[in-house]
Parts: structure tokens; sequence; C-alpha cells
């Protein structure tokens, strides 16, 4: 009994903390609340999609963009990228069970991704980088993977105890090469999208 005790101690504890976000609340990520900071159908037009586009979503969660995203590529497919295999197995049955077919799931390593040169069009987080240790290397692996012309896009969110702000953001990134392009919300709540 103390051990579970303490297990479910220090997994609030990392709720509330920096840090990657525990698959045990991944259910309070599909709040419908979050439609405040920024809707499905919103992201979607942020991301300026096309149907035929290949996208990665990083840090997916239970799948609460996905769905949405996943819809819209009716002639593409969807990535979901996970450090945790739990969120990739909850997304994968949420979205199984709404019959969204033209999604990958892919188990994240920390440090490389296994996909070739330019293959992306989109990739996006959502409040993710901020949890994210390795930022370097991720950084290099969206350039080589996103293909020239092709959108980043980084939201972040108020409350998150990981939130970048924007300078940190555009910094971050524009140390890499990649240029802001767009702009949405505020300080609290914002989107930054970067080209290639």
């Amino acid at each position: 009994m103390e051990i579970t005790e303490n297990k479910n101690k220090k997994t609030f504890k990392r709720l509330v903390s920096k840090g990657v976000f525990p698959y045990q609340w991944a259910f309070t990520l599909l709040i419908p609340l979050r439609n405040i900071f920024l809707s499905p159908r919103e992201l979607v037009k942020r991301l300026e999609l096309k149907g035929e586009m290949t996208v990665m979503e990083l840090g997916p969660g239970p799948r609460y963009f996905s769905k949405k995203v996943a819809k819209e590529l009716f002639a593409g497919k969807l990535v979901l990228a996970d450090i945790q295999q739990e969120m990739l197995d909850y997304a994968k049955k949420r979205l199984s069970k709404k019959k969204v077919t033209n999604v990958e799931y892919y188990l994240c390593n920390g440090n490389n991704f296994e996909f070739t040169d330019e293959m992306f069009d989109r990739i996006y987080m959502i409040t993710v980088i901020g949890e994210v240790e390795n930022k370097d290397s991720y950084c290099k692996e969206f350039y080589r993977m996103l293909k020239k012309g092709g959108i980043l896009s980084i939201s972040e969110q108020a409350g998150d105890p990981d939130k970048l702000s924007i300078s940190e953001t555009e910094d971050l990134f524009e140390s890499y090469g990649f240029t802001a392009y767009k702009l949405y919300g505020t300080q609290k709540n914002f989107t930054i999208n970067f080209i290639k």
C-alpha cells in the first residue's frame, strides 16, 4: 500500500513540475476547456494543411489534436511521435475507435529520428518543446526531416511549467536555421510557425 502511495505522489509531482508529462494523467489533456487556448480547428488553420501532406506531431498525448489533423490529410498521413509508449498506445486506441487509419506511431529515443531527410511537410508540437531534454539534437533533426519550405509549428500555453517564451522559442529555432514565419496569440498562449 505504501509503495502505491509513494508512486502516486511521484506521478502527481511530475504533473505539476517540469519534465515529461506523465502518461497516467493523459486523460486531463482531453478536457474540452483546452479549446479556449487552442482548438483543433484553429490549429489546422495555423498549420496551413493540404490534404496530401505528410505531417508529424511530436508529443501527441492521447490525441486531442490528432484526429482533426489526420482527417484534414485525406490523401496524406500523420505520424505521431512520443517518448512514452503508453501515450502512443492511448492515442492509437482512441484513433482506431474513431476509424482514423492514416496515422503511424513512432516511439522516440530522445536523440534522433529514423526518418529520411525532407520527409515532412509539417512538424508541430503543442506544449512539448520545454519538456525536451536534448533540444539541440531535436532541432537538428527537425531541420533535417522537414522539407524545404515546410513549417515547424510550436505552440505554448499558460500554465505549462515547461513553457518557453516567444523570444526563447524564436532564439532556439532561429539558431538552427529556421526563420520565424507567423506568430499567433499573445505571450501567454501562442503559436509560432517557422519556415525552413
